[in-house]
């Protein structure tokens, strides 16, 4: 393209697009449904030639460029108009996370909602040293990592990110694709995920008459024991499938799938409880999140082999939520700020875990005689209630009466899902 300029240069970066679009691989992945923004052929013809003359940039490692990525996609993030949050799961939040579950070198890790592939990146600089074996290295970049989104422009994005870490060149780690369609039969060592926040699937129709009607999507799957319109429980049923037998995961789900009422939710939460060991809940502050006003929680649990008697003996919480106050701008949330979580987490050597302030242990059978089987827990005074001072900031407060509105309604919807089933 150098030796053109004007309509002509336009034209051929165009059919550039189109036809990387449809490579095999990586580099397909990459620009699948990539479209041409600069409209204007000088821009186009500046950017060209700036790729020219500033050549050198090529030779710089790929872990600098892959760092210069995700600094850009998280100021993009930032960005509240863009909306590129929803895709951007804290970076302190996902070492922690990865750093409690502790994938190993040979085991494979999959995100179900890889989003920009935060999780599948801090994975592999975790695992990256563990063993300097070549062979061990390259399926470690090309084999061991899978990621799916939903979004063309998300798994653009995410594919760009990986391989400028280095990971899959070649064939494509990530994928666009509805990851609850269907069971993809491949299981996975780790599952390391933070699904849309969003509780409801759901699609628009449009008539011929140009009316909009939006459609609540179940999905209807043999692997599946509960049929719900919640997005959030049916990706824990995915999770439940896709994880290999003895294989753990770290999930970032909303509170409402500890508490929401129901056969689903109800279901769901006892089938965790006794077919796998849910050992670990960390309760996250608001905050943190691009969308305000957003209660978070991660589940740590592992699979297990069927048997008679529960595998989850004993489920502990860690609050760090309450008295727990953070900002994007003013008080960012650190990786040092969760280091207590991590120590009492005893990550490898859970059976060496002590109870603190902040971090109980509740027994199975506590938990599963509460009324509607109820996981939302907790035990500290919040100092917000008797100080004014402690109060959050307004917006803060508005976004999460908001959350809660939303959760009753949530709540009063099942309700009337169950009546008119009697």
């Amino acid at each position: 393209m150098a030796g053109k300029d004007g309509d002509a240069l336009e034209l051929q970066y165009r059919h550039t697009l189109e036809n990387l679009g449809v490579e095999n691989g990586l580099i397909g992945a990459i620009f699948r449904k990539a479209q041409n923004k600069l409209t204007d052929p000088a821009k186009l013809k500046r950017v060209v030639s700036l790729i020219q003359t500033e050549g050198p940039w090529i030779g710089i490692g790929v872990d600098v460029k892959g760092q210069i990525y995700e600094g850009l996609l998280e100021k993009n993030a930032a960005e509240v108009k863009s909306g590129a949050g929803q895709y951007f799961t804290p970076r302190p939040v996902i070492d922690a996370i990865v750093e409690c579950v502790q994938p190993r070198i040979g085991e494979t890790v999959c995100d179900p909602a890889c989003g920009t592939g935060g999780f599948l990146l801090a994975a592999y600089d975790y695992m990256k040293g563990q063993s300097q074996d070549r062979d061990l290295i390259r399926k470690l970049r090309h084999e061991a990592f899978t990621g799916v989104d939903i979004v063309d422009e998300v798994v653009r994005l995410c594919a760009m990110n990986l391989y400028l870490h280095g990971i899959g060149d070649g064939g494509s780690p990530v994928r666009q694709g509805d990851s609850l369609a269907s069971d993809p039969g491949r299981r996975y060592d780790i599952v390391l995920t933070n699904p849309p926040f969003g509780k409801k699937s759901s699609y628009k129709v449009v008539g011929e008459d140009g009316d909009v009607t939006t459609e609540r999507e179940n999905y209807e799957r043999e692997d599946f024991k509960f049929t719900t319109s919640n997005k959030q429980f049916n990706f824990l049923q995915h999770i439940m499938t896709i994880l290999d037998t003895h294989g753990r995961a770290g999930v970032v789900l909303p509170d409402n799938v500890l508490f929401e009422a129901g056969r689903a939710g109800e279901g769901i939460r006892k089938r965790l409880l006794e077919q796998f060991n849910f050992h670990t809940l960390l309760r996250l502050p608001t905050g943190i999140w691009y969308s305000p006003g957003v209660k978070a929680n991660v589940l740590f649990f592992d699979k297990k082999p069927a048997a008679r008697e529960p595998w989850t003996k004993t489920l502990w919480i860690y609050d760090f939520r309450t008295n727990v106050h953070f900002t994007l701008k003013t008080n960012p949330l650190k990786r040092g700020d969760l280091d207590d979580f991590v120590r009492c987490y005893q990550p490898g050597n859970l059976a060496a875990r002590h109870e603190s302030e902040r971090f109980r242990c509740f027994s199975y059978d506590d938990l599963i005689t509460r009324d509607k089987l109820n996981l939302d827990l907790f035990w500290l005074k919040d100092d917000s209630l008797a100080d004014i001072d402690s109060l959050a900031a307004p917006d803060l407060i508005a976004a999460e009466i908001v959350e809660n509105l939303e959760a009753a309604l949530e709540q009063f919807r099942s309700v009337a899902e169950e009546l008119e089933k009697v």
